[in-house]
C-alpha cells in the first residue's frame, strides 16, 4: 500500500524530533517503543486481526499502543475510561477481543465478564524486556486499523470499522489544508477514546513529524500556561467558552498560535465572535463523525464563517438529499451524505444495518444541512435524538432505559437543550413519584458521568401524538431556556 501512518513513524524517527515536547521522548523512541509493545502482544499470542480493547486513563501509551497496534495488525479498540463495568460489558461480548488492557482498578470487574485481561503497568513491563526492532506483516488499505464504538437511537452500540486508508487519507489531507509542519507543537487537551482526540490530533501530529503538550485533561489555567509554548490547540466549544470566562485570555496570551480549530459540536457564532475581539484569532470549525473522520473544514486562509463547517475536504465529496436520494440545490435543507476514502467500511458485525445507512455508495449522516451559493455547509440539526455534550456523545435511549429500571419511575423522555458550557445539557422528563436528586444519584453507578441528566424534571405526562409517539421537540422548546434564559 502507500504510504500509511505507520510508514511515516518509521520516516520521522530517522531524526531527532521530539514526540513530547514537555519530555525527551522523539520519534526515534517512539518507534523503539512500539517495537517493544508488539512485540510484547504477539508474545501474549495475539495476532493480525485480533482485536485489543484498551479502557485507560489518559496518558502517553495509549499512543504508543494505539501505534503498536497499528504495526502488528492488531484492531485498536479504544473505550472511554469513564464508562462502568456494566456498560463495558458490551463491548467485551460484541468484539471478543483478545485481550483487554485496563488500569489495574478496572482489572477485576473486567475479568468478571470473562475477558482477558491485562493490567498496563504489567503490559508496558512486559514491552520492556522486549527488543525494539520488529518485523512489521504486510499490510494492505483495506485492512482493519481500529472499531470505534458509537451508539444509535436504539441504544445498541455499533463498532465503526476504519481502515488505515480511512486514517491515513484523512491525516494527509488535514495536515495539507491546515498547514501542519515538523516545528507544529499541538497543544493536546482532548481525550484519547475517540476519533477528534485520537486520531485527528495525533495522527496530524504523527504525519507532519510534529510534537505535542500533551494533559491529561482540559484545564484553562494550565492551557493558558501552556500556549506560548504552543503553535496549536484542537478543542470542543465548551472549551472555548470555558477559556473566555477566564479573564487572562487575551490577545498576548495567544500570540504564538497560529490555529485554533473547533469541532464535535456545533460552535455558536457568538463565541465566535467573541474569541476573535478577545484574541484576535478566527476559530477554525470543521465537521466530522467516527463513521467518516473529518468531512468538512472551513479554510486555512479565506473566510472563515460563523455558524458553518466550510467546506467539503480535498477528495472527499458531500451532498444534501431529499428524503428519495434526490440531491437538492445550494440553499435547501436536507440529509447529509458523503463518499471518499475517509468513510468508514461498515459497522461490525451488523451488515443490515451497514446497508441501511448507505445509498449507493454514499453514507447517510443522519445530520441535516445545507449549503450556501459560497459552497460553505451549515448544519440544521440532527435526524437523531443524538445529545452532543461538551463534545461526548449522549443517547437518550441509553439513559432512557437506565431512568425506567428506577423505582418509582413509569416512563421517561430524554432531551438535549442549550447549555453556555456545555453547548447541550442532558435534561431528563419524568413521570412518576420520585425525587430528582435521589435519581441522579442513583444513576451513578449505571452510567458515565457525562451521561447523567443535569436536571431531571418531574411531568404529570409526556406530549404524544395521535400515534402515541413521544414529542421531545414540544419538550425541548419548552424547556429550552432553563439554563440560558
Amino acid at each position: 500500500m502507500g504510504t500509511d501512518i505507520i510508514a511515516k513513524l518509521k520516516q520521522h524517527g530517522a531524526v531527532p524530533g521530539r514526540v513530547w515536547l514537555q519530555d525527551a521522548v522523539t520519534y526515534v523512541d517512539l518507534l523503539a517503543d512500539t517495537g517493544r509493545v508488539a512485540n510484547a502482544l504477539a508474545d501474549l499470542g495475539l495476532a493480525k486481526g485480533d482485536r485489543l480493547l484498551l479502557q485507560v486513563e489518559k496518558c502517553e501509551a495509549v499512543l504508543t499502543i494505539y501505534l503498536a497496534c497499528l504495526r502488528l495488525g492488531v484492531v485498536f479498540l479504544p473505550v472511554n475510561p469513564g464508562y462502568t463495568v456494566p456498560e463495558t460489558a458490551h463491548f467485551l461480548t460484541d468484539a471478543s477481543p483478545a485481550l483487554a488492557v485496563t488500569d489495574p482498578a478496572r482489572v477485576a470487574g473486567l475479568a468478571a465478564l470473562g475477558a482477558r485481561v491485562m493490567a498496563l503497568p504489567d503490559l508496558l513491563a512486559l514491552a520492556g524486556e522486549q527488543a525494539a526492532s520488529f518485523a512489521d506483516p504486510s499490510h494492505g488499505p483495506d485492512d482493519l486499523a481500529a472499531v470505534l464504538y458509537t451508539s444509535g437511537t436504539t441504544g445498541r452500540s455499533k463498532g465503526v470499522m476504519l481502515s488505515r486508508e480511512n486514517l491515513a487519507s484523512n491525516a494527509e489531507t488535514l495536515v495539507a489544508l491546515w498547514r501542519f509542519t515538523a516545528g507544529d507543537v499541538l497543544l493536546h487537551v482532548l481525550p484519547v477514546f475517540h476519533t477528534h482526540g485520537l486520531f485527528v490530533a495525533t495522527n496530524c501530529v504523527l504525519w507532519a513529524g510534529a510534537s505535542m503538550i500533551f494533559q491529561r485533561s482540559f484545564s484553562p489555567g494550565q492551557v493558558l500556561e501552556a500556549l506560548p509554548r504552543a503553535s496549536v490547540l484542537m478543542g470542543v466549544p465548551t472549551f472555548y467558552t470555558r477559556l473566555l470566562a477566564d479573564p487572562r485570555l487575551d490577545r498576548s496570551a495567544t500570540t504564538h498560535i497560529r490555529l485554533f480549530i473547533s469541532g464535535s459540536a456545533p460552535l455558536s457564532p457568538a463565541t465566535h465572535a467573541e474569541w476573535r475581539d478577545r484574541t484576535g484569532h478566527a476559530i477554525l470549525e470543521r465537521y466530522g463523525m467516527t463513521e467518516t473522520n473529518m468531512i468538512t473544514s472551513n479554510p486555512y486562509d479565506g473566510d472563515r464563517r460563523a455558524g458553518t463547517v466550510g467546506m467539503p475536504l480535498p477528495g472527499v465529496e458531500v451532498r444534501v438529499t431529499a428524503g428519495d436520494g434526490t440531491v437538492l440545490p445550494q440553499g435547501e435543507a436536507g440529509a447529509i451524505e458523503v463518499r471518499g476514502p475517509n468513510v468508514f467500511h461498515g459497522y461490525w458485525k451488523l451488515p443490515e444495518k451497514t446497508a441501511e445507512e448507505f445509498r449507493n455508495g454514499w453514507f447517510i449522516t443522519g445530520d441535516m444541512g445545507a449549503f450556501d451559493p459560497d459552497g460553505y455547509l451549515s448544519i440544521l440539526g440532527r435526524g437523531k435524538d443524538l445529545v452532543i455534550t461538551g463534545g461526548l456523545n449522549v443517547y437518550p435511549a441509553e439513559v432512557e432505559a437506565a431512568l425506567d429500571d428506577l423505582p418509582g419511575v413509569a416512563e421517561s423522555a430524554v432531551i438535549g437543550v442549550p447549555h453556555p458550557d456545555f453547548g447541550e445539557a442532558v435534561v431528563a422528563c419524568v413521570v412518576g413519584r420520585i425525587d430528582p436528586e435521589a435519581v441522579r444519584l442513583a444513576l451513578r453507578d449505571r452510567l458515565a458521568a457525562f451521561k447523567i441528566p443535569k436536571r431531571v424534571l418531574v411531568l404529570d405526562a409526556l406530549p404524544r401524538n395521535a400515534m402515541g409517539k413521544v414529542q421531545k421537540a414540544e419538550l425541548r422548546k419548552a424547556h429550552a431556556g432553563m439554563f440560558t434564559g
